[in-house]
């Protein structure tokens, strides 16, 4: 029975895995400006409530983490173009003048998000979808090779751990400080060491949009 259950979980992380890697060439397809726009704009309907404005944006330059971000865009980029020194140099100068160790060749979609990149650590294995938020101190780790796949829509609060061979699924918000070993289903809310559903909600009329905004119950993940 084990066995027969952990070759269906091994069936299942197969699938999210190929799903992730033709998000990974969906996102690799658009251009840089295009990503670091939509990233901003995201940013600045989460700190100011609106993703319009030339003096928000503007604003926005001079925010935590946001400078954090445009690096990891542009050593993300610079490895879709074989361009390993400049991929090199921009992941250097995101752990030096930002103190957020992103690893190279780890994959975000769409509309990435830190709030805060102090203490941010991301494993360069990790797999992760459209319109993931971050918090400060958050850590995306691997354990014996196998790094976590996360969903789209994913919130994870400060401080909170995502270790090893876990699916984080779309949707899904992890408390603050949570520390995270076994999967997570897709809009689910999980807190505590280790971390436990507290929560399931219905998945949402639209889930390849946006959901941040939709019911207010971002920070009270955090």
């Amino acid at each position: 029975m084990a066995e027969s259950q952990a070759a269906v979980d091994q069936t299942d992380r197969d699938a999210v895995a190929r799903a992730a890697e033709a998000q990974v060439r969906a996102t690799a397809s658009r251009s840089l400006i295009g990503l670091i726009r939509e990233d901003l704009s995201l940013k600045a309907r989460w700190c100011y409530g609106t993703g319009r404005g030339v003096r928000k944006k503007l604003r926005l330059l001079f925010t935590d983490a946001t400078l954090s971000m445009i690096f990891y865009r542009i050593q993300q980029w610079s490895r879709w173009r074989g361009l390993t020194p400049l991929e090199f140099l921009f992941n250097r100068l995101n752990g030096i003048f930002c103190n957020c160790l992103i690893g190279r060749g780890a994959e975000f979609g769409r509309g990435f998000v830190m709030i805060h990149s102090t203490g941010v650590v991301i494993n360069r294995l990790v797999r992760a979808g459209d319109f993931v938020f971050l918090e400060h101190q958050v850590t995306i780790g691997a354990e014996r090779g196998a790094s976590p796949l996360i969903g789209d829509n994913v919130f994870i609060g400060a401080g909170a751990k995502v270790v090893g061979p876990v699916i984080i699924g779309a949707g899904a918000k992890i408390g603050a400080n949570a520390v995270v070993v076994r999967d997570v289903p897709a809009y689910a809310t999980a807190v505590g060491v280790p971390a436990k559903v507290v929560r399931q909600r219905p998945v949402p009329a639209d889930p390849t949009a946006c959901l941040h905004f939709e019911d207010g119950e971002d920070s009270a993940a955090e």
